[in-house]
């Protein structure tokens, strides 16, 4: 399939400047030259040369070892819809209903990331990781934000990562099902015994998380269609909350 004028492309060294970030955004004291180097798999001088760009632009501090500057706080205090400070409420509320794992997710680029999540009680639960890249494609969240995607990025999304053009159809028809009817299913596909479902939450026209309910099959379907609804309506809550931001 030819490149569509303006798709996007992966760039190496900015993956590699994202990555980084990332990383040590999840690291307690931060991460050394060597530790970095070997989670990109690259060589040092590599790495080093970027850091010390980071450092030099604000979005790393050097003190032993790499943690986040203060840039990032800029970027963060920018003006988006504040999703996972109002969410919580209704993720206290749905795990508080049905006492199974609730999750806030979000799309970055061909990811989803989980940035809020609480857990059932239950001794058999899901538990999933947070503030982890996850593929958008299988993932019921995933699907959920594919289905509101720009068509142009879900055509070329699934063209690149499902090879076989009856496949590609049955995802096609599942995502317009997800975005007629407000609301995705965990498929037994990817995961047999788990259910769950996933529902959009919108701040304005733009769809920006996903809200999230999922458990051992056995519990979600038979109060399913009870969840739905309640998933729904707090997602219509999260959207409210936002407007009054």
């Amino acid at each position: 399939m030819p490149p569509i004028p303006g798709e996007a492309k992966e760039h190496r060294t900015v993956s590699r400047v994202m990555t980084i970030l990332e990383l040590v955004s999840r690291s307690t004291n931060g991460l050394s030259l060597a530790q970095l180097a070997a989670a990109l798999d690259a060589p040092r001088s590599s790495v080093h040369y970027i850091v010390k760009g980071l450092v030099a632009t604000g979005y790393l501090t050097e003190n032993g070892a790499y943690t986040l500057g203060p840039a990032v706080g800029t970027l963060l205090a920018t003006q988006q819809p504040p999703v996972d400070r109002v969410a919580r409420p209704s993720l206290e509320s749905l795990h508080s209903l049905f006492d199974e794992t609730v999750t806030l997710c979000v799309r970055i680029g061909e990811s989803v990331v989980n940035i809020d999540i609480i857990e059932s009680t239950q001794p058999i639960r899901f538990s999933p990781a947070l503030h982890v890249r996850r593929p958008l494609f299988p993932s019921t969240a995933g699907k959920c934000f594919l289905a509101y995607a720009d068509q142009r990025f879900r055509d070329s999304y699934l063209d690149t990562h499902i090879d076989e053009p009856e496949k590609r159809l049955q995802a096609r028809e599942e995502l317009d099902r997800i975005a007629r009817e407000g609301i995705g299913y965990a498929s037994e596909e990817v995961t047999p015994d788990l259910g769950g479902v996933a529902v959009p939450v919108f701040h304005r026209d733009k769809h920006v998380a996903v809200l999230t309910v999922a458990g051992p099959r056995t519990r979600i379907d038979i109060q399913l269609e009870k969840i739905a609804e309640a998933a729904k309506t707090e997602a219509r809550h999260v959207a409210e909350r936002m407007m009054a931001q």
